[in-house]
């Protein structure tokens, strides 16, 4: 991938913060050997060392125009997504939980309340996780949600009072290291979670966030590495809160691994390429010049139209398009056929990652392409409201998914990740079939999400939990974040669902 601006490979050494900001190190902590003082030892610095190095140098003056015009609307996607979800009951849990144990009061939950970052992190991941609405990225072997990143950011970010230029920067190392560890050391058919890769990136923006030097930046990711390999148990079979979950319990050990790291803990140098490390053990070889990378990686990310799991965006943009045709008639459906790609069928149509049609939760519903399409057919749309209970386990969406097939096509597969190719045809009892094929969306990176369109889904999720004004607030400091505190954002989010719009204004 080329950089988008000129680095110079350099060894890792302790750094300053920038002038005028703190590190967060503290005096009396241990220090490091000699060796890892100058980045000098056997072969030079190693791997995780280099990845740091490029972590600490990353400015925002590298974030090209249209990456951050991508940045701030995944920061308003993802908070709009965080929002919605308020009231969802695994959040209400977590954040019973949270106020019984307590915490520094350091970092903001959204919604209001403060608590350790660490444990803000975990919470406001969580809340932008649960509805599965939010942004994606697509490798040929591995999908991720680099938006996950953000709970841990801002967490991290306010802690330390940074300014909103800081958070974009860290953000931006998040997508950077989250999608190319993805690219070229995928683990999914290796039976480890897509939050594996995500451990490097949430420790790593964590760590830059907070303005730890290189060196503790290297030891931040290195302690998050090793001890974040999660099981893909998580999105096999039927599925649990957990799927929610996962990426917010590594936002919070990333955060604590910088928080460590911070206080002087070190972790395993050889990481990467280390006895056992990850590569010997999971990944295997790959090779990535971190000093090359720019930061830029948002631009290949795409956004969710549809509250789906990503796999069916362009599925589901068929089934909208049938159901508008002339002369469809929902009840006279005898049979549905869907051709995809691969992953799409091994991921959520029944593939090797268990049968979708037994369908009775909010995650397993978001999971299973058979629902998703037959709820999409009756309903139109596909939104938070399809995941009430009521209509998860409804008998017509039941009934229409048992007509549903799902076949793997290859010439589908040798277009993913570049396309998402979904070719639907539907059969009524007379016999005329309606064909919708379709291969992206609007969000697709084909067809990036506007700031217009971020906006107006920001709006749809948010209105029942903000009044108009605060809907405003919140929108105009991420439109401008870099001219903003980050606790002049997380002021905002924290009165969320405590000023929601009036029926009226709903």
């Amino acid at each position: 991938m080329a950089a988008s601006a000129h680095r110079s490979p350099s060894a890792v050494a302790v750094s300053t913060a920038s002038p005028g900001t703190p590190a967060v190190a503290v005096s009396g902590a241990p220090s490091a050997s000699p060796e890892a003082l100058d980045g000098s030892r056997p072969g030079g610095p190693t791997e995780v060392q280099e990845l740091a190095a490029y972590v600490h140098s990353a400015t925002f003056e590298q974030i090209g125009d249209e990456a951050l015009e991508q940045l701030r609307i995944r920061i308003l996607d993802t908070l709009g997504v965080a929002i919605a979800a308020l009231d969802a009951e695994p959040i209400r849990a977590v954040r019973e939980l949270l106020e019984d144990l307590g915490g520094a009061p350091r970092a903001t939950l959204i919604g209001g309340g403060r608590t350790s970052p660490d444990r803000a992190a975990f919470y406001n991941s969580a809340l932008s996780r649960y509805l599965d609405f939010m942004d994606s990225y697509l490798a040929a072997g591995e999908t991720n949600h680099p938006s996950d990143n953000l709970g841990a950011v801002l967490a991290a970010a306010e802690s330390v009072d940074a300014s909103g230029q800081e958070l974009l920067t860290a953000l931006a190392v998040a997508y950077q290291i989250h999608t190319r560890l993805s690219d070229v050391a995928p683990v999914r058919a290796k039976g480890f979670d897509h939050t594996t890769q995500g451990a490097y990136a949430a420790a790593a923006a964590a760590a830059k966030a907070m303005r730890l030097p290189a060196e503790q930046i290297a030891h931040a990711i290195a302690i998050a590495g090793t001890a974040n390999n999660a099981l893909r148990v998580t999105r096999t079979g039927s599925l649990s809160h957990w799927k929610g979950l996962a990426y917010p319990q590594v936002a919070k050990e990333g955060t604590f691994a910088a928080l460590l790291a911070g206080r002087g803990i070190t972790g395993p140098e050889e990481v990467f390429e280390g006895n056992k490390g990850f590569k010997d053990s999971i990944a295997g070889d790959f090779t990535i010049d971190w000093s090359s990378e720019g930061l830029d990686a948002v631009r290949r990310t795409i956004i969710k139209k549809h509250n789906a799991e990503i796999h069916s965006q362009s599925a589901l943009d068929a089934a909208q398009d049938i159901r508008a045709q002339d002369g469809f008639a929902i009840e006279a459906v005898r049979s549905i056929r869907l051709r995809t790609f691969d992953v799409a069928h091994s991921i959520i149509g029944g593939g090797e990652e268990g049968d979708k049609r037994t369908v009775r939760t909010k995650e397993e519903a978001d999971h299973s392409l058979p629902w998703m399409l037959a709820v999409v057919l009756l309903d139109g749309e596909l939104t938070p409201a399809q995941y009430h209970h009521e209509r998860i386990v409804a008998d017509d969406v039941q009934d229409l998914m048992r007509a549903v097939e799902i076949v793997s096509d290859d010439a589908s597969s040798a277009r993913f990740p570049d396309l998402m190719p979904a070719d639907l045809e539907v059969t009524l009892a007379d016999g005329t079939v309606f064909r919708s094929a379709q291969d992206s969306y609007e969000g697709f990176h084909t067809d990036p999400l506007s700031w217009e369109g971020a906006r107006a889904k920001f709006d749809l999720l948010t209105t029942p939990f903000a009044t108009e004004e605060l809907r405003e607030e919140i929108a105009g400091i991420v439109r401008d974040l870099e001219h903003h505190s980050v606790r002049e954002l997380t002021g905002a989010l924290a009165r969320a669902g405590t000023s929601r719009a009036t029926p009226a204004e709903r």
